[in-house]
Protein backbone atom coordinates (compact mmCIF):
# COMPACT_ATOMS: atom_id res chain seq x y z
CA UNK A 1 0.00 0.00 0.00
CA UNK A 2 2.81 2.42 0.99
CA UNK A 3 3.74 2.62 -2.82
CA UNK A 4 0.34 3.85 -3.97
CA UNK A 5 -0.20 6.49 -1.06
CA UNK A 6 -0.37 9.98 -3.30
CA UNK A 7 1.62 12.04 -0.74
CA UNK A 8 1.93 15.10 -2.46
CA UNK A 9 -1.70 15.43 -3.63
CA UNK A 10 -2.53 14.69 0.11
CA UNK A 11 -0.51 17.06 1.64
CA UNK A 12 -1.97 19.95 -0.97
CA UNK A 13 -5.84 19.00 -0.11
CA UNK A 14 -4.86 19.42 3.54
CA UNK A 15 -3.27 22.78 2.55
CA UNK A 16 -6.50 23.64 0.89
CA UNK A 17 -8.38 22.86 4.68
CA UNK A 18 -9.52 19.60 3.63
CA UNK A 19 -9.58 17.31 7.07
CA UNK A 20 -8.33 13.91 6.98
CA UNK A 21 -11.86 12.44 6.92
CA UNK A 22 -12.55 14.13 3.87
CA UNK A 23 -9.51 13.19 1.98
CA UNK A 24 -10.16 10.44 2.84
CA UNK A 25 -13.24 9.36 0.91
CA UNK A 26 -11.72 10.84 -2.42
CA UNK A 27 -11.11 8.17 -4.89
CA UNK A 28 -7.37 6.87 -4.63
CA UNK A 29 -6.87 7.79 -0.65
CA UNK A 30 -7.14 5.10 1.81
CA UNK A 31 -7.34 6.12 5.47
CA UNK A 32 -4.41 4.65 6.78
CA UNK A 33 -2.18 6.15 3.82
CA UNK A 34 -3.95 9.61 4.53
CA UNK A 35 -2.86 9.61 8.33
CA UNK A 36 0.29 8.20 7.62
CA UNK A 37 1.67 10.98 5.37
CA UNK A 38 -0.32 13.72 7.47
CA UNK A 39 1.39 12.45 10.67
CA UNK A 40 4.77 11.68 9.19
CA UNK A 41 4.62 15.93 7.45
CA UNK A 42 3.92 16.67 10.96
CA UNK A 43 6.64 15.00 12.64
CA UNK A 44 8.94 16.36 10.52
CA UNK A 45 7.95 20.24 10.44
CA UNK A 46 6.67 19.62 6.18
CA UNK A 47 4.17 21.86 5.21
CA UNK A 48 3.08 21.43 0.82
CA UNK A 49 4.43 24.91 0.47
CA UNK A 50 7.57 23.29 1.25
CA UNK A 51 7.16 20.22 -1.57
CA UNK A 52 5.58 22.08 -3.73
CA UNK A 53 8.18 21.97 -6.60
CA UNK A 54 8.87 18.28 -6.48
CA UNK A 55 7.75 15.09 -7.87
CA UNK A 56 5.72 12.74 -6.41
CA UNK A 57 7.58 10.10 -6.11
CA UNK A 58 10.19 12.81 -4.09
CA UNK A 59 7.78 13.56 -1.82
CA UNK A 60 6.94 9.85 -1.26
CA UNK A 61 10.04 9.56 -0.62
CA UNK A 62 11.45 12.05 2.00
CA UNK A 63 8.09 11.63 4.10
CA UNK A 64 9.04 7.51 4.59
CA UNK A 65 12.43 6.96 4.21
CA UNK A 66 11.84 4.10 6.46
CA UNK A 67 7.94 2.58 6.42
CA UNK A 68 6.45 1.21 9.41
CA UNK A 69 3.56 -0.34 9.16
CA UNK A 70 2.90 -1.35 12.66
CA UNK A 71 -0.02 1.10 14.26
CA UNK A 72 -0.90 1.87 18.33
CA UNK A 73 -4.12 0.55 19.27
CA UNK A 74 -5.79 3.53 20.68
CA UNK A 75 -7.98 4.08 23.72
CA UNK A 76 -11.70 4.10 22.56
CA UNK A 77 -13.89 7.26 24.48
CA UNK A 78 -17.36 6.68 24.91
CA UNK A 79 -19.05 8.14 22.00
CA UNK A 80 -22.26 8.06 23.45
CA UNK A 81 -21.08 11.02 26.48
CA UNK A 82 -18.87 12.93 23.41
CA UNK A 83 -22.31 13.10 21.36
CA UNK A 84 -24.26 14.29 24.35
CA UNK A 85 -21.65 16.67 25.74
CA UNK A 86 -21.25 18.19 21.97
CA UNK A 87 -24.90 19.75 22.41
CA UNK A 88 -24.00 21.84 25.39
CA UNK A 89 -22.74 25.42 24.53
CA UNK A 90 -19.21 26.02 24.05
CA UNK A 91 -17.84 22.27 23.77
CA UNK A 92 -15.90 21.39 20.67
CA UNK A 93 -14.56 18.19 19.75
CA UNK A 94 -11.28 20.04 20.07
CA UNK A 95 -12.02 20.50 23.97
CA UNK A 96 -13.62 16.81 23.93
CA UNK A 97 -10.11 15.50 22.45
CA UNK A 98 -8.08 17.55 25.18
CA UNK A 99 -10.24 15.79 27.99
CA UNK A 100 -9.70 12.43 26.23
CA UNK A 101 -5.93 12.85 26.18
CA UNK A 102 -5.69 13.61 29.87
CA UNK A 103 -7.51 10.46 30.77
CA UNK A 104 -4.98 8.34 28.36
CA UNK A 105 -2.54 10.49 30.55
CA UNK A 106 -3.25 9.25 33.75
CA UNK A 107 -4.45 5.50 32.76
CA UNK A 108 -1.31 5.35 31.21
CA UNK A 109 -2.57 4.39 27.60
CA UNK A 110 -2.31 5.18 23.95
CA UNK A 111 -4.74 8.03 22.77
CA UNK A 112 -5.13 8.92 18.74
CA UNK A 113 -4.78 12.21 17.37
CA UNK A 114 -7.27 14.94 16.89
CA UNK A 115 -8.09 14.03 13.62
CA UNK A 116 -8.47 10.52 13.82
CA UNK A 117 -10.73 11.42 16.37
CA UNK A 118 -12.82 13.49 14.85
CA UNK A 119 -13.01 10.80 11.81
CA UNK A 120 -13.92 8.19 14.40
CA UNK A 121 -16.91 10.59 16.11
CA UNK A 122 -18.27 11.09 12.57
CA UNK A 123 -18.44 6.98 11.65
CA UNK A 124 -20.36 6.59 15.35
CA UNK A 125 -22.64 9.67 13.95
CA UNK A 126 -23.63 7.67 11.08
CA UNK A 127 -23.43 4.50 12.63
CA UNK A 128 -25.96 5.51 15.09
CA UNK A 129 -27.87 7.49 12.78
CA UNK A 130 -27.47 10.58 14.09
CA UNK A 131 -26.83 14.12 13.21
CA UNK A 132 -23.52 15.15 13.42
CA UNK A 133 -23.08 18.01 16.02
CA UNK A 134 -19.90 19.73 14.23
CA UNK A 135 -20.20 22.61 12.81
CA UNK A 136 -19.91 24.12 9.04
CA UNK A 137 -16.64 25.12 8.54
CA UNK A 138 -16.47 28.69 6.31
CA UNK A 139 -15.57 27.95 2.49
CA UNK A 140 -15.08 24.46 2.99
CA UNK A 141 -18.11 23.10 1.35
CA UNK A 142 -21.16 23.57 -1.11
CA UNK A 143 -24.22 21.84 -1.69
CA UNK A 144 -25.46 20.73 -4.73
CA UNK A 145 -28.62 19.85 -5.89
CA UNK A 146 -31.75 20.10 -8.55
CA UNK A 147 -34.87 21.67 -6.83
CA UNK A 148 -37.97 19.35 -7.15
CA UNK A 149 -40.67 22.32 -7.74
CA UNK A 150 -40.30 23.74 -10.97
CA UNK A 151 -41.51 26.51 -13.54
CA UNK A 152 -42.92 26.88 -16.66
CA UNK A 153 -42.12 29.09 -19.83
CA UNK A 154 -45.04 29.67 -22.65
CA UNK A 155 -44.79 29.90 -26.21
CA UNK A 156 -45.51 33.22 -27.07
CA UNK A 157 -47.59 31.85 -30.31
CA UNK A 158 -49.24 28.62 -29.58
CA UNK A 159 -49.27 29.08 -25.83
CA UNK A 160 -47.67 25.69 -24.84
CA UNK A 161 -45.78 25.31 -21.52
CA UNK A 162 -42.25 24.60 -21.38
CA UNK A 163 -40.46 22.87 -18.26
CA UNK A 164 -38.45 25.01 -16.52
CA UNK A 165 -35.76 22.97 -13.83
CA UNK A 166 -33.87 25.36 -10.99
CA UNK A 167 -30.86 24.72 -10.22
CA UNK A 168 -29.95 25.24 -6.73
CA UNK A 169 -26.30 25.67 -4.69
CA UNK A 170 -25.68 26.66 -1.04
CA UNK A 171 -22.73 27.53 1.07
CA UNK A 172 -23.65 25.83 4.48
CA UNK A 173 -21.78 27.81 6.97
CA UNK A 174 -23.72 31.27 5.74
CA UNK A 175 -26.81 30.01 4.07
CA UNK A 176 -25.71 31.76 0.99
CA UNK A 177 -27.43 30.44 -2.07
CA UNK A 178 -27.54 30.42 -6.04
CA UNK A 179 -30.15 29.71 -8.01
CA UNK A 180 -29.89 29.47 -12.25
CA UNK A 181 -33.02 28.31 -14.29
CA UNK A 182 -32.53 25.47 -16.98
CA UNK A 183 -34.31 23.79 -19.79
CA UNK A 184 -33.07 21.06 -18.91
CA UNK A 185 -30.64 18.44 -16.54
CA UNK A 186 -28.68 17.34 -18.57
CA UNK A 187 -24.97 17.03 -18.00
CA UNK A 188 -23.54 20.03 -20.14
CA UNK A 189 -26.23 22.45 -18.34
CA UNK A 190 -25.30 21.06 -14.82
CA UNK A 191 -21.78 21.35 -15.38
CA UNK A 192 -22.66 24.97 -16.64
CA UNK A 193 -24.22 25.43 -13.70
CA UNK A 194 -21.72 24.79 -11.40
CA UNK A 195 -19.17 27.27 -13.54
CA UNK A 196 -21.84 30.02 -12.74
CA UNK A 197 -22.27 29.22 -8.89
CA UNK A 198 -18.74 29.75 -8.84
CA UNK A 199 -18.16 32.85 -10.65
CA UNK A 200 -21.33 34.33 -8.38
CA UNK A 201 -19.88 33.11 -5.48
CA UNK A 202 -16.22 34.57 -6.66
CA UNK A 203 -14.75 31.51 -5.41
CA UNK A 204 -14.79 27.80 -5.16
CA UNK A 205 -15.16 25.38 -2.18
CA UNK A 206 -12.96 22.57 -1.10
CA UNK A 207 -15.71 19.95 -1.29
CA UNK A 208 -18.40 19.48 -3.73
CA UNK A 209 -21.72 17.48 -1.69
CA UNK A 210 -24.39 16.58 -4.25
CA UNK A 211 -27.17 13.92 -4.70
CA UNK A 212 -26.04 10.47 -6.43
CA UNK A 213 -27.40 11.85 -9.83
CA UNK A 214 -26.00 9.90 -13.16
CA UNK A 215 -24.88 13.67 -13.97
CA UNK A 216 -22.66 13.61 -10.89
CA UNK A 217 -22.45 9.50 -10.04
CA UNK A 218 -21.74 6.84 -11.79
CA UNK A 219 -22.20 4.57 -9.14
CA UNK A 220 -22.56 5.00 -5.63
CA UNK A 221 -22.84 1.15 -3.66
CA UNK A 222 -23.71 0.29 0.03
CA UNK A 223 -19.70 -1.06 0.23
CA UNK A 224 -16.69 -0.09 -2.34
CA UNK A 225 -15.41 3.04 -3.64
CA UNK A 226 -17.79 5.77 -5.62
CA UNK A 227 -17.38 5.48 -8.73
CA UNK A 228 -17.69 9.44 -10.41
CA UNK A 229 -19.17 11.07 -13.40
CA UNK A 230 -15.30 11.29 -15.74
CA UNK A 231 -16.54 14.85 -16.85
CA UNK A 232 -18.12 16.04 -13.53
CA UNK A 233 -14.81 14.85 -11.87
CA UNK A 234 -12.52 16.90 -14.32
CA UNK A 235 -14.84 19.99 -13.59
CA UNK A 236 -14.24 19.48 -10.26
CA UNK A 237 -10.09 19.34 -10.61
CA UNK A 238 -10.22 22.51 -12.50
CA UNK A 239 -11.52 24.06 -9.23
CA UNK A 240 -9.30 22.01 -6.90
CA UNK A 241 -12.54 20.57 -5.69
CA UNK A 242 -13.28 17.30 -4.69
CA UNK A 243 -16.29 15.65 -4.59
CA UNK A 244 -18.36 13.87 -2.25
CA UNK A 245 -22.00 12.74 -2.93
CA UNK A 246 -24.06 12.18 -0.28
CA UNK A 247 -25.21 9.00 0.72
CA UNK A 248 -27.98 7.46 -1.34
CA UNK A 249 -31.57 8.11 0.01
CA UNK A 250 -30.02 10.34 2.98
CA UNK A 251 -30.92 14.56 2.69
CA UNK A 252 -29.10 14.54 6.04
CA UNK A 253 -26.06 14.43 4.24
CA UNK A 254 -26.89 17.70 2.35
CA UNK A 255 -29.31 19.60 5.02
CA UNK A 256 -28.52 22.68 4.12
CA UNK A 257 -29.03 22.59 0.45
CA UNK A 258 -32.42 20.54 0.55
CA UNK A 259 -33.46 22.99 3.39
CA UNK A 260 -33.10 25.96 1.03
CA UNK A 261 -34.85 24.25 -1.82
CA UNK A 262 -37.66 24.18 0.05
CA UNK A 263 -37.31 28.00 0.74
CA UNK A 264 -36.66 28.56 -2.92
CA UNK A 265 -39.89 26.98 -3.37
CA UNK A 266 -41.42 30.32 -1.64
CA UNK A 267 -39.17 32.76 -2.13
CA UNK A 268 -38.82 32.48 -5.82
CA UNK A 269 -41.57 30.19 -7.50
CA UNK A 270 -44.43 31.11 -5.39
CA UNK A 271 -43.19 34.78 -5.63
CA UNK A 272 -43.61 34.51 -9.22
CA UNK A 273 -46.58 32.48 -9.93
CA UNK A 274 -48.36 34.81 -11.19
CA UNK A 275 -46.18 35.98 -13.76
CA UNK A 276 -46.81 34.41 -17.25
CA UNK A 277 -42.80 34.37 -18.60
CA UNK A 278 -42.88 34.07 -22.87
CA UNK A 279 -39.14 34.86 -22.82
CA UNK A 280 -36.39 32.86 -21.13
CA UNK A 281 -34.29 35.47 -20.33
CA UNK A 282 -36.86 37.39 -18.43
CA UNK A 283 -37.65 34.39 -16.68
CA UNK A 284 -33.77 34.23 -16.06
CA UNK A 285 -33.55 38.28 -14.46
CA UNK A 286 -36.91 38.03 -12.87
CA UNK A 287 -35.01 34.57 -11.19
CA UNK A 288 -32.16 36.86 -10.17
CA UNK A 289 -33.90 39.29 -8.80
CA UNK A 290 -35.91 37.19 -6.47
CA UNK A 291 -32.65 35.39 -5.25
CA UNK A 292 -31.23 38.77 -4.69
CA UNK A 293 -33.95 39.51 -1.96
CA UNK A 294 -33.56 36.01 -0.48
CA UNK A 295 -29.45 36.31 0.18
CA UNK A 296 -30.59 39.73 1.98
CA UNK A 297 -33.42 38.72 3.70
CA UNK A 298 -32.06 38.70 7.88
CA UNK A 299 -32.13 34.95 9.50
CA UNK A 300 -34.85 34.44 12.12
CA UNK A 301 -32.90 32.98 14.62
CA UNK A 302 -29.72 34.64 14.12
CA UNK A 303 -28.39 38.36 13.44
CA UNK A 304 -27.63 39.44 9.94
CA UNK A 305 -28.24 38.16 6.30
CA UNK A 306 -27.05 35.10 4.59
CA UNK A 307 -25.11 37.68 1.98
CA UNK A 308 -24.22 39.68 5.30
CA UNK A 309 -22.76 36.35 6.68
CA UNK A 310 -21.31 35.75 2.89
CA UNK A 311 -19.67 39.17 2.82
CA UNK A 312 -18.06 39.41 5.88
CA UNK A 313 -17.38 35.82 6.97
CA UNK A 314 -17.02 33.01 4.09
CA UNK A 315 -15.98 35.18 0.86
CA UNK A 316 -12.61 35.11 2.15
CA UNK A 317 -12.11 31.65 3.02
CA UNK A 318 -13.45 30.11 -0.41
CA UNK A 319 -10.51 29.18 -2.97
CA UNK A 320 -9.61 31.83 -5.77
CA UNK A 321 -11.31 31.04 -9.12
CA UNK A 322 -8.72 29.61 -11.97
CA UNK A 323 -7.80 32.07 -14.18
CA UNK A 324 -9.39 30.18 -17.19
CA UNK A 325 -13.16 29.19 -16.34
CA UNK A 326 -13.82 25.42 -16.84
CA UNK A 327 -14.58 24.60 -20.45
CA UNK A 328 -17.16 21.45 -21.38
CA UNK A 329 -15.14 19.15 -23.54
CA UNK A 330 -16.46 16.27 -25.58
CA UNK A 331 -14.15 13.03 -27.06
CA UNK A 332 -13.95 11.02 -29.22
CA UNK A 333 -11.91 8.29 -29.83
CA UNK A 334 -10.11 6.04 -32.65
CA UNK A 335 -10.33 8.78 -35.37
CA UNK A 336 -7.68 7.82 -38.26
CA UNK A 337 -5.55 10.41 -39.87
CA UNK A 338 -6.50 10.14 -43.57
CA UNK A 339 -3.46 10.38 -46.25
CA UNK A 340 -4.30 13.84 -46.73
CA UNK A 341 -2.82 14.58 -43.36
CA UNK A 342 -6.38 15.83 -41.89
CA UNK A 343 -8.70 14.58 -39.31
CA UNK A 344 -12.77 14.33 -39.63
CA UNK A 345 -14.98 15.51 -37.27
CA UNK A 346 -18.87 17.12 -37.99
CA UNK A 347 -18.16 16.79 -41.35
CA UNK A 348 -15.46 19.38 -41.38
CA UNK A 349 -11.75 18.20 -41.26
CA UNK A 350 -8.31 19.19 -39.19
CA UNK A 351 -4.78 18.82 -39.99
CA UNK A 352 -2.21 16.84 -38.39
CA UNK A 353 1.34 16.01 -39.02
CA UNK A 354 2.25 13.69 -42.01
CA UNK A 355 4.06 11.86 -39.96
CA UNK A 356 1.01 10.55 -38.24
CA UNK A 357 -0.86 9.46 -40.99
CA UNK A 358 -2.60 5.94 -40.40
CA UNK A 359 -2.35 6.72 -36.58
CA UNK A 360 -5.55 6.52 -34.42
CA UNK A 361 -6.13 9.72 -32.64
CA UNK A 362 -8.47 11.25 -30.18
CA UNK A 363 -10.55 14.13 -30.35
CA UNK A 364 -10.73 16.37 -27.69
CA UNK A 365 -14.08 19.49 -28.09
CA UNK A 366 -14.98 22.59 -26.62
CA UNK A 367 -17.15 24.68 -27.75
CA UNK A 368 -14.61 26.76 -29.11
CA UNK A 369 -11.78 23.99 -30.05
CA UNK A 370 -10.59 21.14 -31.34
CA UNK A 371 -7.67 19.41 -29.84
CA UNK A 372 -6.00 15.59 -31.20
CA UNK A 373 -4.27 13.85 -28.86
CA UNK A 374 -2.14 10.22 -29.13
CA UNK A 375 -1.45 8.68 -26.00
CA UNK A 376 -1.87 11.27 -23.86
CA UNK A 377 -0.01 13.75 -26.08
CA UNK A 378 -1.32 16.82 -27.81
CA UNK A 379 -0.63 16.89 -31.45
CA UNK A 380 -2.79 19.67 -33.33
CA UNK A 381 -5.22 22.43 -31.71
CA UNK A 382 -8.09 24.45 -34.02
CA UNK A 383 -10.43 26.62 -33.96
CA UNK A 384 -13.92 24.83 -34.27
CA UNK A 385 -15.69 25.30 -37.38
CA UNK A 386 -19.41 26.57 -36.08
CA UNK A 387 -22.18 23.70 -36.69
CA UNK A 388 -23.76 25.05 -39.61
CA UNK A 389 -19.94 24.79 -41.33
CA UNK A 390 -19.76 22.07 -43.23
CA UNK A 391 -17.08 20.36 -45.33
CA UNK A 392 -14.19 23.25 -44.29
CA UNK A 393 -10.24 22.57 -43.98
CA UNK A 394 -8.78 24.02 -41.16
CA UNK A 395 -4.70 23.48 -41.95
CA UNK A 396 -1.62 24.00 -40.79
CA UNK A 397 1.32 24.48 -43.09
CA UNK A 398 3.61 22.72 -41.43
CA UNK A 399 1.73 19.66 -40.89
CA UNK A 400 1.68 19.59 -44.55
CA UNK A 401 4.81 16.85 -45.95
CA UNK A 402 7.45 18.42 -48.24
CA UNK A 403 6.75 17.24 -52.02
CA UNK A 404 9.96 14.73 -52.25
CA UNK A 405 9.58 13.38 -48.85
CA UNK A 406 5.70 12.04 -49.90
CA UNK A 407 5.61 8.23 -50.72
CA UNK A 408 1.94 6.86 -50.65
CA UNK A 409 -0.93 8.99 -52.31
CA UNK A 410 0.78 12.44 -54.07
CA UNK A 411 -1.31 14.17 -56.75
CA UNK A 412 0.72 12.97 -59.48
CA UNK A 413 -0.18 9.53 -58.91
CA UNK A 414 -3.86 10.94 -58.61
CA UNK A 415 -3.82 12.52 -61.85
CA UNK A 416 -2.33 9.46 -63.41
CA UNK A 417 -5.14 6.92 -62.41
CA UNK A 418 -7.42 9.72 -63.50
CA UNK A 419 -6.42 10.35 -66.94
CA UNK A 420 -6.28 6.35 -67.21
CA UNK A 421 -10.19 6.64 -66.51
CA UNK A 422 -10.85 8.71 -69.27
CA UNK A 423 -10.39 13.02 -70.03
CA UNK A 424 -13.67 13.60 -67.72
CA UNK A 425 -12.35 11.66 -64.72
CA UNK A 426 -9.03 14.00 -64.83
CA UNK A 427 -11.28 17.17 -65.58
CA UNK A 428 -13.61 16.45 -61.86
CA UNK A 429 -10.43 15.72 -60.64
CA UNK A 430 -7.91 18.68 -61.54
CA UNK A 431 -11.33 20.69 -60.05
CA UNK A 432 -11.32 19.23 -57.00
CA UNK A 433 -7.56 20.12 -56.44
CA UNK A 434 -8.46 23.60 -57.99
CA UNK A 435 -11.02 23.86 -55.41
CA UNK A 436 -9.01 23.18 -52.36
CA UNK A 437 -5.99 25.49 -50.59
CA UNK A 438 -3.49 22.42 -50.52
CA UNK A 439 -3.54 19.76 -52.87
CA UNK A 440 -3.72 17.09 -49.96
CA UNK A 441 -7.25 18.41 -48.79
CA UNK A 442 -8.62 17.03 -52.47
CA UNK A 443 -7.09 13.70 -52.06
CA UNK A 444 -10.00 11.79 -50.24
CA UNK A 445 -12.40 13.72 -52.41
CA UNK A 446 -10.00 12.59 -55.63
CA UNK A 447 -9.65 8.99 -54.88
CA UNK A 448 -13.61 8.61 -53.77
CA UNK A 449 -14.44 8.88 -57.52
CA UNK A 450 -11.69 7.09 -58.51
CA UNK A 451 -12.62 4.36 -56.34
CA UNK A 452 -15.73 3.97 -58.04
CA UNK A 453 -13.91 1.95 -60.31
CA UNK A 454 -13.36 -0.78 -57.88
CA UNK A 455 -17.25 -1.56 -58.64
CA UNK A 456 -18.29 0.07 -62.09
CA UNK A 457 -16.44 -0.48 -65.08
CA UNK A 458 -14.16 2.63 -66.28
CA UNK A 459 -16.28 3.39 -69.12
CA UNK A 460 -19.42 4.15 -66.68
CA UNK A 461 -17.26 6.01 -64.72
CA UNK A 462 -15.93 8.28 -67.23
CA UNK A 463 -19.83 8.58 -68.75
CA UNK A 464 -21.35 9.82 -65.49
CA UNK A 465 -18.20 12.05 -64.29
CA UNK A 466 -19.15 13.72 -67.95
CA UNK A 467 -22.94 13.82 -66.95
CA UNK A 468 -21.33 15.78 -63.55
CA UNK A 469 -19.84 18.17 -65.60
CA UNK A 470 -22.92 18.32 -67.96
CA UNK A 471 -24.96 19.71 -65.01
CA UNK A 472 -23.31 22.71 -64.35
CA UNK A 473 -21.65 21.57 -61.06
CA UNK A 474 -18.55 23.76 -60.01
CA UNK A 475 -16.62 21.10 -58.81
CA UNK A 476 -18.22 17.75 -59.11
CA UNK A 477 -17.18 14.73 -56.47
CA UNK A 478 -18.28 11.64 -54.91
CA UNK A 479 -22.43 12.49 -54.46
CA UNK A 480 -22.75 13.49 -57.81
CA UNK A 481 -21.02 10.61 -59.40
CA UNK A 482 -22.37 7.77 -57.50
CA UNK A 483 -25.84 8.17 -57.75
CA UNK A 484 -25.53 8.51 -61.51
CA UNK A 485 -23.98 5.10 -61.78
CA UNK A 486 -26.49 3.45 -58.96
CA UNK A 487 -29.56 5.01 -60.81
CA UNK A 488 -27.93 3.74 -64.11
CA UNK A 489 -28.71 7.23 -66.08
CA UNK A 490 -25.28 6.61 -67.65
CA UNK A 491 -26.46 3.97 -69.34
CA UNK A 492 -30.09 5.42 -70.26
CA UNK A 493 -27.94 8.39 -71.88
CA UNK A 494 -25.79 5.76 -74.01
CA UNK A 495 -29.13 3.99 -75.06
CA UNK A 496 -30.75 7.15 -76.06
CA UNK A 497 -27.75 8.26 -77.72
CA UNK A 498 -27.02 5.00 -79.92
CA UNK A 499 -30.94 5.17 -81.06
CA UNK A 500 -30.75 9.20 -82.35
CA UNK A 501 -27.57 7.66 -84.69
CA UNK A 502 -29.08 5.00 -85.82
CA UNK A 503 -32.39 6.69 -86.54
CA UNK A 504 -32.64 8.80 -89.92
CA UNK A 505 -35.14 10.41 -92.27
CA UNK A 506 -36.43 7.48 -94.70
CA UNK A 507 -37.83 8.12 -98.08
CA UNK A 508 -41.17 6.44 -98.55
CA UNK A 509 -42.09 3.56 -101.61
CA UNK A 510 -43.54 6.67 -103.78
CA UNK A 511 -40.06 9.15 -103.84
CA UNK A 512 -38.41 5.63 -105.49
CA UNK A 513 -41.45 5.22 -107.71
CA UNK A 514 -40.16 8.32 -109.82
CA UNK A 515 -43.13 10.04 -108.00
Amino acid sequence: MANKIKAKRILQLHAGGMSRTSIAKIKGFSEHGVADTLDAAGEMGIAYQDVADMSDEAVYRLLFPERNRHEPAYALPDWERVHKELAKTGVTLKLLHAEYVDECAEARAPHMGYDRFCKLYRAFAVKSNVTSRVGHKSGRIVEVDWSGPTMELADPDTGELTTVYLFVGTLPFSRYSYVEPTLDMKQDTWLLCHVHMFEYFGGSAACITCDNLRTGVTRHPREGEVVLNEAYQDMAAHYCAAVMPGRVRKPKDKPSVENTVGNIATAVIARLRNTVFTSFQALRDAVAAALEDYNAEPFQKRAGSRRLCFESEERGQLRPLPAVPYEIAHWFYGRKVKPNCHVSHAKNHYSVSHLHVGDEVDLRVTQTTLEVYKGGERLATHPLFPPYVTNRYSTVDSHMPAKHGYQDWDAGRIRAWAGRVGPNCAAVVERVFQSVRFEEQGYDACLAVLRLTNKYKAQRVEAACRMALDSGVRSPRYAHVKPILETNQDKIAAAAEADAQATGYVRGADYYGGN
